[in-house]
């Protein structure tokens, strides 16, 4: 697919504006002023991890909505989403043109370890706000050294140690395989484990397999998985792997205990593909609702969900849980935004990015909240395991987190 900008713009014309005007006495930094805030991301809409696009979807098809109903204190939201095709050079380049040139208050919900590891101190450098990035990497929460970047959902090292504790309580003849994409991110699932498993990760472990997200396929991996006599299979892979990994091991009747990673735990766009039956016992974690849990249909929230869905991101598939990710980050950036008022200086948004305290979140399981301080840089540490039963996925044992 030929690689592009792909640009959501949500301008907002002068004769629209229905909402009370701003205050003249507003403090601002460039991207921000009476009538408008501009907000920059992005995204990989092509390239190997092109199945996430759907969050940029869904963030600018929020702001639509919030700019229907007259903005955010009055300011109406102009969203500047572009491809990066999950290209670091590529992340740089816009990143560049998002702060330097589009001049905007911040970049919100970029996604991608190695994307944002890129501009990771650029930003920073240049004292622009890189909010809520979407990536659980540790190293986002890291406010003494990186005080303008800033993570969101729960970071893998701490789902890896959940998924060690359940095979030190459960698998205690586990014979770990490990395949993990060769970057930041996949290597932060994998320390998690190992720091989870402690001594006994030396003798657990038997074999660890990386791949480059340019590499056509995992199908040799697997194999060498199988071969290998793994019994436990780690599957820390980006969407498009993932789904070949459960589709070869099925293939092959290759049926370990199967960990999949959350970031690519999703019915609609990893499990549908790979074959619903192929999937069939694969566990990961959760801190956000599953749209095909029966759980859920009734709840206020999902309906709420799903009506935003169908009107503003009709492309979208509501099992998808990718879409979810979307809604809830935008939600928090709204309170962010509530709370910092007149005052759109960048130090503010971080001030304010470090102040939340939401009880409850829309999607979110119950008892996840978002909670920040100045020294705490990690909004949601709540998850629990799930297990999918062929149709959704089923939670069990215990909340892990604070």
């Amino acid at each position: 697919m030929k690689r592009r900008d792909f640009s959501i713009m949500t301008v907002a014309v002068a004769a629209a504006f229905a909402a009370a005007p701003a205050s003249a006495k507003g403090q601002y930094d460039p991207g921000a002023d009476d009538k408008e805030i501009k907000i920059g991301n992005i995204m990989p809409y092509s390239g190997p991890a092109s199945a996430y696009g759907v969050i940029g979807k869904t963030m600018a098809g929020y702001f639509k909505m919030i700019n229907e109903k007259g903005g955010i204190n009055g300011r109406k939201i102009n969203f500047i989403s572009l491809d990066d095709g999950y290209s670091p050079p590529k992340t740089v380049e816009q990143a560049r043109k998002l702060v330097e040139q589009e001049e905007v208050l911040f970049l919100f919900g970029t996604l991608g370890t190695p994307t944002n590891s890129a501009i990771h101190k650029y930003m920073n450098q240049k004292k622009v706000p890189q909010l809520f990035v979407t990536t659980g990497a540790t190293k986002w929460a890291d406010p003494k050294n990186f005080p303008w970047t800033m993570g969101w959902q729960p970071n893998y090292q701490g789902e890896g140690k959940i998924y060690a504790e359940y095979i030190l309580d459960k698998i205690p003849n586990a014979k770990i395989g490990i395949l993990y994409q060769n970057d930041d991110y996949g290597k932060d699932y994998v320390h998690g484990l190992e720091a989870g498993l402690g001594d006994k990760a030396k003798t657990l472990i038997i074999k660890k397999l990386s791949y480059e997200t340019t590499d056509p396929t995992i199908d040799s991996q697997i194999l060498e998985l199988q071969a290998a006599g793994v019994n436990v299979f780690y599957n820390v892979t980006t969407p498009k792997f993932a789904a070949q990994a459960i589709k070869k091991a099925a293939a092959i009747g290759w049926k370990p205990a199967h960990l999949l990673n959350s970031v690519s735990s999703s019915v609609g766009s990893v499990l549908t593909p790979a074959g619903l039956d192929n999937s069939v016992g694969i566990m990961s974690v959760q801190y956000l609702k599953d749209p095909t849990d029966p759980a859920w249909q009734d709840a206020p929230d999902f309906k709420e969900y799903a009506a935003f869905l169908a009107k503003y991101v009709p492309d979208a598939n509501i099992k998808d849980s990718l879409p979810v990710i979307g809604f809830t980050t935008v939600h928090s950036l709204v309170q962010v935004l509530k709370q910092a008022g007149d005052n759109l200086t960048r130090a503010n948004i971080m001030k304010q990015a470090a102040s939340l305290d939401i009880k409850e979140v829309p999607m979110a399981l119950p008892g996840v909240g978002v909670k920040t301080a100045a020294d705490d840089f990690s909004p949601v540490e709540r998850e629990q395991m799930i297990r999918f039963n062929g149709k959704s996925y089923e939670r069990f044992g215990k909340v892990y987190g604070r």
